[in-house]
């Protein structure tokens, strides 16, 4: 017979928005099992911005000062490049918040920061090396989950389940809840580069004839994510590592010499992208945020920061319920996607315009040399470079703290 546990809140899904709800949850005195995987926290790609709306969420909760203890980058302005022309595109330091730049962090450093402060809540639960398996039903509710552990099968079961567990969730797939996808023209090589003496300093974009290369400055390497058209990776290793060195050094240049790091393709990485969302986030018993309600592209770098503000509306909305143990109606956990939905289309539709907008003029891009009309208005006018800083680092409609702490 599997183990039996029994929680208020049954969290699927050790990443941001899961380990962020859990320790909001945990810290008004609720109980909350969150399940995760994996062994650890590890992952080798994961996204790691840290938003200035989250810089803020952490000085509302007091933990700021801990906070900027862990080690990171900080990135106050993000520059491009296209085709040779500078163009400074977002300018975090006006903004009205608390630490008003975009941190470059190790996801799983974020991670384990959440884990130390809900690990003071002793209603907190984090179970490692747990894989979730399959929902629970009672009379066509969902009342809890099966996973498979290190120790053997368990059934938690729970006042309201919430998957966490990514664009691949299980549990949406078990509930069967529709996804509506939308057509994604890109994928992304992802891989490292050593970072030297004389690099540029700033974390930045180069568009160079239609080829896209983003650079994240990590001190002693860059993260680099080549831009490329979807399902085309088969052909650009079929030409070979020699025509692949050529095509990145003809993009940066200053990377030219340090090619050979990459030995073979196993150290690029393919990430597939997709923009979808569910139709409908819930069902009796079972509430999806993050990337398993809303997937979304990694241009501009706001899936975190999304997950993030969903978890957080997420524990202002079951809160009250949950504390004062009323039922998990379906009325309630509309009141999440209600919230939540109108930053999410916003969002995913800049994502899309911008992919398909990268995409369609990439041949045009080849053989006029001006930037598009957008970054021309930026550079001529720096005013605007506040606008896509506060679509990036703030975003729509921005969550606020509202739970409060059980001493």
């Amino acid at each position: 017979m599997p183990n039996q546990l029994n929680t208020q809140c049954c969290i699927a899904g050790g990443g941001p928005a899961g380990m962020m709800l859990g320790f909001l949850l945990a810290r008004t005195g609720i109980e909350v099992v969150v399940l995760e995987k994996h062994a650890d926290f590890f992952r080798d790609f994961r996204g790691d911005t840290i938003h200035p709306s989250t810089f803020q969420l952490m000085h509302e909760l007091g933990l700021l000062d801990d906070f900027l203890k862990v080690p990171r980058q900080e990135v106050k302005h993000l520059e491009v490049v296209f085709n040779g022309e500078s163009i400074q595109l977002a300018d975090f330091t006006h903004l009205k918040v608390a630490k008003p730049v975009l941190g470059l962090m190790p996801q799983w450093d974020f991670l384990k920061f959440l884990q130390t402060h809900a690990e003071k809540y002793h209603t907190f639960k984090l179970i490692l090396e747990a894989e979730v398996t399959d929902i629970i039903k009672e009379k066509k509710r969902i009342t809890g989950i099966t996973a498979n552990t290190k120790d053997g099968p368990i059934n938690v079961y729970a006042d309201i389940v919430v998957a966490t567990d990514g664009r691949g969730s299980v549990l949406r797939k078990k509930a069967g809840l529709k996804v509506i996808a939308s057509g994604v023209p890109i994928d992304v090589l992802w891989f490292r580069l050593s970072r030297q003496q004389d690099d540029p300093a700033q974390t930045f974009g180069r568009f160079d004839h239609g080829r896209i290369m983003v650079l994240l400055n990590r001190d002693e390497y860059w993260q680099c994510a080549y831009l490329i058209d979807k399902g085309n990776y088969p052909q650009i290793q079929q030409k070979g590592m020699p025509a692949f060195y050529k095509e990145l050094s003809e993009v940066s240049p200053f990377l030219a010499n340090r090619m050979h790091e990459l030995k073979s393709w196993d150290d690029i990485k393919l990430l597939s992208v997709d923009i979808d969302h569910l139709e409908t986030w819930y069902t009796g018993g079972l509430l999806c945020i993050g990337d398993a309600a809303h997937a979304m592209s990694p241009i501009g770098g706001v899936g975190i920061n999304l997950a993030v503000q969903d978890a957080v509306a997420t524990a202002n909305i079951l809160y009250e319920p949950l504390s004062r143990r009323k039922s998990i109606t379906t009325d309630i956990l509309q009141k999440v996607q209600d919230r939540r939905t109108f930053p999410t289309k916003v969002i995913q539709n800049i994502q899309i315009f911008i992919q398909e907008g990268i995409m369609s003029r990439r041949s045009l891009a080849a053989k006029h040399e001006k930037p598009p009309l957008p970054f021309r208005l930026i550079k001529a006018i720096p005013l605007l470079s506040r606008i896509p800083a506060w679509i990036v680092g703030i975003g729509v409609r921005p969550e606020h703290v509202k739970t409060p702490e059980k001493k």
